[in-house]
């Protein structure tokens, strides 16, 4: 029968257009974060902080008015403010209206900024789409111009006059009003402000940074100057919880373009380096000046160049005891940091730049550190050895905790699963085990993993669809028998309470195709998981393998060396192509290849793109902001056997908003 249609129309006018700053005020979530307006600020003091990284600047001062409004001040170049060439529209104004515009597009060799934080291209503009008020001041070539908006819309165009005579300044003001309607909290974390300031001070050492506080009725007013000439090594030593125990290693190096790394000129590494026998490590990285809270791939360069570094050296001076393995966590549990990398061209996750993609920086941040150490161990072997027998306690004390597991789960093991391919360590927090689709892309698994910490588990075929199997008739499907052997926990139900003690694994990963048939494997091993054993995701164990659709094989370009670069999805695709471009390549000068399966990559190439936990993408699979009890009644509707006409119904209600690839 059909459904009584409604007063609702679907037409070409049904469709909805949004320009402008329209997007960011729709979906503020999207570009910012919106639990308080520090981010929107970030974005201004980030701009001054570039000009002064160009070297443009030596001064930026940040004020917090008693209106509630924040106004950033430097003395850089100021933003132009004559018509663009091609917009026909003052720059300054197409700065704060346009979402991906700006001059840190324009990486080429007179571009105005060579680094700078990252090239989303929302930056300043959606602080103004998300401001009540925001005022614009720049002196630039001896006139002063001023622009105000409201809202994102230009409610007072721009004027411009000559400035005093004699006065020679140049420099930015903007003072934003932040509309507290699209954050939870209108007050500004003054604690992460702080933080914020000082950092930039110490990553630009010469730059005087200052935060000053009006006067209120209630408070007098605050001032607050930082300008560090030592750098980071007087920031870390000012933040250690504990004493060092070895001198601090610190070091810079940056490519001038006449070395053979194929890194642009000026790409590189400042870092500061304590090790500590206890105490709560301190660990601070940024890019390009931007902070990167939740590290990236240039810490892991550090961890990678770090750990080559120091057990180069104790084999060198054969200091490991017998039955000893070392690890990168042995060497970086102990490491607290500050690292400072610049990066031409930085891929960031997510708008709000927390955390650092771009695989060439793990490269480029180990290549120059192992080195630099390598060379100070030599010239300081007693400090080397005091850092090695560190380094051998913390790996004697991970065995040992892993050993103790081991002895208490070890009566009455069920035998492995043939199939199964074991790690050697016996540590939950550095176990993975991988349930890879195929025997084919088994097999370049096992070839391509690290046997230390990554056991392969190939299943044949698909799994059963468990949503309505009794748990006492699971057992009678091999995959899923072999599924629970290797994991060491038993089915249960979401009120039980499982022994977690057999444990062998702090992470299951579903390592599927990236095509449908992929999908529906995932789908099935997460029905299996969710319905199964709902404990192992709610403690956080269970995860996605995202391995990449496509290759893009580039020719050289510039200083660029030819290379083979991995693309996710469409829309990475699109993306790298667009970098590509920037970087020289002409178009079609590149071939692009589509995996078809996992069993297509070879062993390097699977650890390069989905096994290497440094440069891999690895979803968490958790029950989600809708609770346990709507996730029963989605999956019941997506996998129930008596479902086929609700599952219809969906189809038909949301088919078209899906791209199948088929």
């Amino acid at each position: 029968m059909p459904t009584k249609p409604t007063n609702s129309s679907y037409g070409e006018a049904s469709i909805r257009v949004l320009k402008g700053l329209e997007p960011v005020k729709q979906r503020p979530g999207m570009y910012t974060r919106t639990d308080n307006p520090l981010h929107v600020i970030q974005e201004v003091i980030d701009n001054a902080a570039d000009e002064s990284l160009a070297g443009h600047g030596k001064r930026i001062d940040v004020t917090l008015h008693a209106d509630h409004s924040v106004s950033v001040e430097d003395d850089g170049r100021g933003i132009p403010f004559g018509l663009h060439p091609e917009e026909q529209v003052s720059v300054v104004e197409i700065v704060f209206t346009r979402l991906h515009a700006g001059g840190k597009f324009d990486k080429g060799s007179g571009g105005a900024y060579s680094f700078s934080g990252g090239l989303h291209g929302v930056g300043v503009s959606v602080t103004n789409a998300l401001a009540k008020r925001l005022e614009v001041t720049v002196w630039r070539e001896g006139q002063v111009s001023t622009l105000v908006f409201a809202g994102g819309d230009v409610v007072e165009p721009l004027k411009s006059r000559k400035a005093a005579a004699g006065d020679k300044k140049s420099g930015t003001l903007v003072r934003v009003w932040p509309d507290a309607k699209y954050f939870e909290s209108a007050e500004l974390p003054r604690a992460d402000l702080v933080h914020l300031l000082r950092s930039k001070a110490v990553l630009m050492p010469g730059v005087t940074v200052t935060l000053t506080v009006e006067k209120t009725a209630r408070h007098e007013e605050e001032r607050q100057t930082w300008a560090y000439k030592g750098g980071l090594r007087d920031y870390l030593m000012q933040t250690l919880t504990a004493d060092p125990v070895i001198p601090l290693f610190e070091g810079e190096h940056y490519a001038d373009g006449g070395e053979t790394e194929n890194f642009a000129d000026g790409e590189g590494a400042a870092w500061c380096v304590a090790f500590t026998e206890d105490g709560s490590p301190m660990r601070e990285s940024y890019v390009n000046l931007i902070p990167t809270v939740a590290g990236g791939t240039h810490e892991s360069g550090l961890k990678d160049g770090l750990f080559g570094a120091i057990k180069g050296f104790i084999d060198l001076h054969s200091l490991l005891p017998k039955g000893v393995k070392l690890m990168p966590e042995d060497v970086f549990s102990r490491a607290s940091f500050v690292l400072s990398a610049k990066v031409l061209d930085p891929q960031f996750q997510g708008q709000i730049k927390e955390r650092l993609n771009s695989r060439d920086a793990l490269r480029l941040v180990s290549i120059y550190v192992k080195p630099s150490l390598e060379l100070w161990l030599s010239q300081h072997v007693d400090y080397g050895k005091k850092l090695a027998d560190l380094v051998i306690r913390q790996a004697q004390t991970r065995q040992r905790a892993s050993q103790k597991v081991e002895k208490r789960k070890g009566s009455g093991v069920a035998v492995l699963p043939g199939k199964l391919t074991d790690c050697e360590s016996r540590d939950l927090n550095l176990n993975e085990l991988f349930l890879v689709e195929g025997d084919s892309a088994g097999g370049s698994a096992k070839m391509g993993r690290n046997k230390e910490t990554q056991a392969i588990l190939p299943l044949r075929g698909k799994v059963l669809n468990s949503w309505e199997v009794e748990r006492d008739r699971l057992f009678a499907n091999n995959e899923i028998h072999d599924i629970a052997v290797a994991v060491g926990v038993d089915p249960h139900g979401p009120n039980d309470e499982p022994d977690f003690s057999g444990l062998r694994y702090g992470k299951v990963c579903i390592l599927s195709d990236a095509d449908v048939d992929g999908s529906h494997i995932q789908v099935l091993l997460l029905t299996l998981f969710f319905r199964h054993f709902p404990k192992l995701v709610e403690r956080g164990h269970v995860y996605i393998a995202k391995p990449p659709l496509f290759r893009i094989d580039a020719l050289a370009r510039g200083k660029k060396p030819a290379a083979k670069i991995y693309a996710l999805d469409e829309g990475e695709l699109a993306a790298t192509l667009d970098k590509l471009r920037k970087e020289g390549a002409r178009d079609n000068s590149w071939s692009i290849g589509r995996f078809k399966g996992l069993g297509e990559m070879n062993a390097e190439q699977l650890w390069d793109t989905t096994l290497n936990p440094d440069t891999r993408r690895l979803l968490p699979v958790a029950f989600g902001a809708f609770g346990f009890a709507a996730t029963v009644e989605s999956l019941t509707k997506l996998m129930g056997k008596g479902e086929a006409q609700a599952r219809r119904d969906l189809m038909e209600l949301h088919g078209d908003k899906v791209e199948v690839d088929v």
